[in-house]
C-alpha cells in the first residue's frame, strides 16, 4: 500500500506541474504594445457553422494570402483541437485606424466561385485570433426570398470591419463586422473580379486586461442560464434524497427484520428451511466468471474515475478558461497517461484476490480495454478527416508523439502499477465461506433479468444529469461556452451517489430472490447510465442540432460512443464497489456456518 500511496502522490505532483504548464500562454508576447506596433493576427480555420468538427484550413478557400504566410507553432492540445493557425492577410497595428484598406484584387475562376458559393450555402464561418482573443465572422449570405433553392441569391462579403478596444498599452476586445452592402454576387458560374478590403477603428475602454476574457464566459453564467443549472441541481438533489430515503426505509426495515429472524430463530432454523439472501451465504462470495475481464473492467473504471476527478479539480482551479486553446485535450492525454498506474495496480491486485493466475495477460487486457476501442475509433475517424482534408486530421508527427507518450509513460506506469498490485498480496475479505458446489438459481420472472434491471438502474442516474447534458453537448458539439464547472462537479458527485445507491438496492433485491450471481450484474447495472447517455446522443443529433454530412455524423457518434463506453466502465466500477461494501456488511452482521 505504501508504494501505491507514493504513486498517487507522484500523480498529484505531476498534475500540479501540468496546471502550471497549462496556465502559461502559448505566445511569447507579454501582450504590451507601442502605438503602430504590429499585433499578431492569425487565421485559424473555416467550416460549416452547424458542423463544428468539419473545419478546414483558412487558405483552402481562395482568399488573399500574404507573401510567405507562416504557420504558428502549436502545442499538442491545439492540434488535437483542430487548430491550424497561420498568418492572416490583415494588418491591425496597435491604435492605428484604417479606412477601406485593400488587401488584394483577385479574379475568381469558375471553380473558385463554385467553391465559395458552396461554402456560403453551408453557412461557413471563419475564426481568427488577435493577440490570443478569438473572433468570428461569416463568409457571406444567401437570400431566401424565392421558395425554390435554385433561385437563391448568393453573396460573398468582400469587406470586413474590425472594432478593437484597448486599455493603455494592451488589447482588451475585438469584434468583426461584415458589410452586407459591400458584397459580390457569386450566384452564377462565371469569373468574378473581387477587391478584398478591410477597415479598423480603435476605441479606449476601462476594462482591465485581467478581465478581458470574461465576456466569453458571461453567456453561460447569465441569470436565466444559472436558474436552469440550479433547477437541474435541485432536481438531482431531490432525486438523491427520495432515493436515499426510499432505500434507507426499505432496506433498513427489511434487513432489520431479516437480522431479527436469523438471530432469534436459530433453533428453529434446523427444522425450517432457510429462505432469502441468507440462504445463499455459501454462494454470494463465489468469484465471478471471466475473472480477468472483470478485473480489467474494475481497473480501467477506477482509472477513468481518477481521470474525471483530476480534470474537475483543474477546471475548478480555472485552467480551462474560454479559448485556452487545447488545454483540455492536453490535460486529458497527460493525466490519462499518468493515471495508468492506478489501473494496473487495481486490476492486478483484484485479479490476484480472485485467485487468478495469469496476471500478465490480465495487465495486457487492462491496457487495451479502453485504449483499444478508442484507438480503432480514432484510426477510422482520422482516415475520414484525411479524406475530407479537414483540420481534424492529425499530422503524422502528432500521432508519433501520442504513441511515444503511450509507449514511454502509459505502458511503463501500467506495468509498475501491476507489479505493485502483485506484491501487495492482499486477500479477498469474505465474511462467509464459499461452498464447493453452487446452488441452483430458482426460476425468476422476466423483470428480474439483466436487461430490465439495467434499464431500471440507468434511468434514475440519467434523470439526475440530463438537463446538464444539453449544455455540455451544446458546448462540445456547438459554439456555446460552458464555464460553470462547480455546478458540473456537484452534478457529477450526485451522479456517483445515485449510481451507487440504485445498484445497492437492485443487488439486495437480487440476493433476496436467491440469485447469487450479482458480480457482473452490479457492473452492468451501474454502467447502464452510459447506454442512456448514448441514447440521448441519438436524440440530440436528430432533434437539437443541425449537424449533417458523413464526416460530422461519424465524428459525433464515434467519439460519443467512446465517451459513453468510458462512462459505462467508470460507473460500472462505482456500482460494483458500492455493492461489494453492502454485501460484505450484511453478511458480516449474521452468523455464517
Amino acid at each position: 500500500m505504501g508504494r501505491m500511496r507514493e504513486g498517487v502522490l507522484m500523480v498529484v505532483v505531476l498534475v500540479l506541474a501540468l496546471v502550471c504548464a497549462l496556465g502559461v500562454k502559448g505566445d511569447a508576447s507579454d501582450h504590451r504594445y507601442k502605438e503602430g506596433e504590429r499585433v499578431p493576427l492569425y487565421a485559424n480555420k473555416v467550416g460549416p457553422f452547424h458542423n463544428p468538427s468539419e473545419t478546414y484550413r483558412y487558405y483552402d478557400l481562395p482568399f488573399c494570402a500574404p507573401e510567405n504566410a507562416a504557420d504558428k507553432k502549436e502545442a499538442l492540445g491545439e492540434i488535437l483541437n483542430g487548430d491550424r493557425l497561420v498568418d492572416a492577410p490583415y494588418e491591425l497595428n496597435f491604435r492605428e485606424d484604417k479606412q477601406s484598406k485593400t488587401i488584394c484584387k483577385k479574379t475568381l475562376s469558375k471553380e473558385d466561385v463554385a467553391k465559395l458559393r458552396d461554402a456560403v450555402s453551408k453557412d461557413y464561418y471563419f475564426q481568427m485570433y488577435y493577440d490570443d482573443l478569438p473572433l468570428w465572422g461569416f463568409l457571406g449570405k444567401f437570400d431566401k426570398e424565392k421558395l425554390d433553392p435554385t433561385e437563391y441569391k448568393y453573396l460573398l462579403f468582400k469587406h470586413i470591419h474590425f472594432d478593437v478596444a484597448y486599455n493603455d498599452d494592451r488589447v482588451i476586445e475585438i469584434n468583426v463586422h461584415s458589410e452586407p452592402n459591400l458584397a459580390v454576387d457569386i450566384t452564377e458560374d462565371k469569373e468574378v473580379d473581387v477587391e478584398f478590403s478591410y477597415s479598423v477603428s480603435w476605441k479606449k475602454t476601462d476594462i482591465p486586461f485581467e478581465k478581458r476574457m470574461e465576456k466569453y464566459s458571461k453567456s453561460s453564467s447569465m441569470p436565466q442560464h444559472l436558474e436552469i443549472h440550479w433547477f437541474s441541481i435541485i432536481n438531482s438533489c431531490v432525486t438523491v434524497l427520495l432515493l436515499t430515503g426510499f432505500l434507507a426505509t426499505i432496506l433498513m426495515r427489511v434487513l432489520k427484520n431479516d437480522f431479527i429472524k436469523y438471530s432469534h430463530d436459530e433453533e428453529s432454523l434446523e427444522d425450517q428451511e432457510e429462505t432469502g439472501w441468507k440462504y445463499i451465504h455459501g454462494d454470494v462470495f463465489r468469484f465471478p466468471k471471466h475473472k480477468s475481464l472483470f478485473s480489467a473492467v474494475i481497473g480501467s473504471g477506477t482509472q477513468l474515475l481518477a481521470l474525471a476527478i483530476f480534470i474537475f479539480l483543474l477546471a475548478i482551479v480555472g485552467v480551462f478558461y474560454p479559448y485556452n486553446r487545447g488545454a483540455l485535450f492536453t490535460a486529458l492525454v497527460v493525466i490519462y497517461a499518468l493515471t495508468s498506474g492506478i489501473a494496473g495496480y487495481t486490476a492486478t491486485s483484484f485479479y490476484l484476490q480472485l485467485e487468478g493466475t495469469n496476471w500478465v495477460r490480465n495487465l495486457l487486457l487492462t491496457g487495451v480495454l479502453f485504449c483499444g476501442p478508442l484507438f480503432l475509433t480514432f484510426s477510422f475517424l482520422n482516415t475520414v478527416a484525411i479524406a475530407y482534408s479537414a483540420t481534424a486530421a492529425l499530422p503524422f508527427g502528432t500521432i508519433l508523439v501520442i504513441i511515444l507518450i503511450w509507449t514511454l509513460v502509459t505502458a511503463p506506469l501500467l506495468v509498475l502499477g501491476g507489479v505493485a498490485g502483485k506484491n501487495s498480496k492482499t486477500e479477498f475479505q469474505a465474511p462467509c465461506r464459499t461452498t464447493k458446489y453452487p446452488r441452483e438459481i430458482p426460476p425468476l420472472p422476466w423483470y428480474r433479468g439483466t436487461v430490465p434491471q439495467m434499464a431500471m438502474a440507468g434511468f434514475l442516474p440519467f434523470s439526475a444529469i440530463y438537463i446538464e447534458l444539453y449544455y455540455i453537448f451544446a458546448s462540445v458539439w456547438g459554439h456555446k461556452i460552458y464555464t460553470i464547472y462547480s455546478i458540473l462537479f456537484i452534478v457529477f458527485i450526485i451522479l456517483i451517489i445515485v449510481t451507487a445507491f440504485i445498484t445497492v438496492a437492485l443487488t439486495y433485491f437480487q440476493l433476496a430472490v436467491e440469485d447469487h450471481e450479482w458480480w457482473w450484474r452490479s457492473v452492468l447495472c451501474g454502467g447502464s447510465t452510459g447506454i442512456f447517455i448514448f441514447c440521448y446522443c441519438l436524440y440530440y443529433y436528430h432533434a437539437r442540432s443541425d449537424m449533417s454530412g458523413f464526416m460530422q455524423t461519424s465524428f459525433f457518434f464515434g467519439y460519443m460512443a467512446c465517451v459513453c463506453y468510458g462512462f459505462f466502465l467508470m460507473l460500472g466500477t462505482v456500482g460494483f464497489r458500492a455493492s461489494l461494501l453492502f454485501v460484505r456488511h450484511i453478511y458480516r452482521s449474521i452468523k455464517c456456518e
